[in-house]
């Protein structure tokens, strides 16, 4: 049935009259597939974002259960490729998209299982909220995953997992999918049907090279478009927030707000994101600290490491626990409260919004 664009509401508020001749240019528009815009101008260009995207919380004791369940019934290798379960937003019409931009999941691998290698235009990172025992392979290049770790696998990137314990492991991935597949750029290739190296070395070749704090080898001084660091441990994490908390005790302004010290990991060729498409920061709170309510263009993930707190989410508190997951859609306020000390890992779409000059924020009163 063709829609009746006559009784629509157009930008200046008021109405054509209906005349046959206006019904039968409305109806020469729906045969040759056109919209005027004087119908659409409040979807297309809103006084400020209106995100189909939810905010929304994934506990962790629900998540973790599943991904266990699905590891004694659903088996890794090709067709699958991965025991992934995508964490799908409420408002996204069932698309496993946490966001427009972002994908988040939960994989699960179990003792001595192997997940082969493949690769895919799209940028895509791990990070380890417990456990350990497994190695990434990326592009040969073994790289263990171990608590509090942030992996990287820049698009392009052969990789593939396998597990050298007899316990399983799970971990959190982060892509840039929905992005990709909107705007028609994926491209994906199959590997080995195993990985290409079951070394277990506690540091990769790529740590070697770039895991030294201002060093940077002559060898490699051309710049890279994401991270050739692989590995940011969270030995160094752990640390560089510990003295940003005692700085600010020290009468230094060195952490982000009172009580709340955050970190970006970078990219060690030019100190920007990363990745192109995906920002990673970690935040630490003190117990009792807040942070500022604000709003972003663009979207965000949090995943609780430590710590109890909660968030405030388009005005609705949210206690969190240890492993719990939160999606912060475009222009939703959000705050960070901490009961103990608190401790979040952070990636969002921010370089694209920042690239493409949409990025806005705004600090909001409570």
């Amino acid at each position: 049935m063709t829609k009746d664009l006559t009784h629509e509401t157009v930008a200046h508020g008021m109405q054509p009259e209906d005349t046959p001749e206006l019904r039968a240019l409305y109806q020469g528009f729906a045969d040759h597939h056109l919209i005027p815009l004087w119908t659409q101008t409040g979807d297309l260009m809103p006084m400020h974002p209106k995100p189909r995207a939810v905010p929304h919380l994934w506990r962790w004791k629900d998540l973790l259960p599943l991904a266990e369940a699905s590891g004694a019934l659903v088996p890794v290798g090709r067709g699958g490729e991965r025991r992934a379960i995508g964490l799908a937003n409420p408002g996204l019409g069932g698309a496993a998209y946490v966001s427009p931009t972002l994908w988040a999941a939960i994989q699960y691998l179990g003792p001595r299982e192997t997940a082969p290698e493949h690769r895919h235009a799209q940028n895509a990172f791990r990070f380890v909220v417990e456990g350990e025992g497994v190695w990434t392979v990326v592009n040969g290049d073994p790289v263990r995953m171990s608590r509090g770790d942030l992996l990287l696998t820049p698009g392009w990137n052969f990789h593939g997992h396998h597990n050298d314990t007899d316990a399983p492991m799970a971990w959190i991935d982060g892509l840039d999918i929905p992005f990709s597949k909107q705007n028609d750029v994926g491209f994906f290739e199959f590997g080995a049907d195993r990985v290409t190296d079951y070394a277990t070395p506690r540091f990769s070749q790529g740590e070697r090279l770039w895991a030294h704090p201002g060093l940077r080898p002559l060898s490699k001084l051309e710049n890279t478009v994401s991270s050739p660091l692989a590995a940011f441990r969270w030995e160094h994490t752990d640390r560089a927030l510990t003295e940003q908390l005692l700085l600010e005790d020290e009468g230094q302004p060195a952490t982000y707000s009172l009580g709340h010290a955050g970190i970006r990991y970078v990219n060690p060729t030019t100190g920007g994101d990363v990745m192109p498409t995906i920002r990673c920061q970690f935040h630490r709170l003190r117990a009792g600290a807040a942070s500022r309510m604000r709003r972003d263009v663009g979207s965000s993930v949090f995943q609780v490491f430590s710590g109890r707190g909660s968030v405030v989410l388009g005005g609705v508190e949210h206690a969190l626990d240890i492993g719990d997951m939160f999606v912060v859609p475009s222009w939703v306020p959000w705050k960070l409260q901490a009961e103990t000390q608190f401790d979040l890992f952070h990636f969002s779409d921010a370089p694209i919004m920042e690239r493409l000059h949409f990025d806005r924020t705004a600090f909001v009163e409570d």
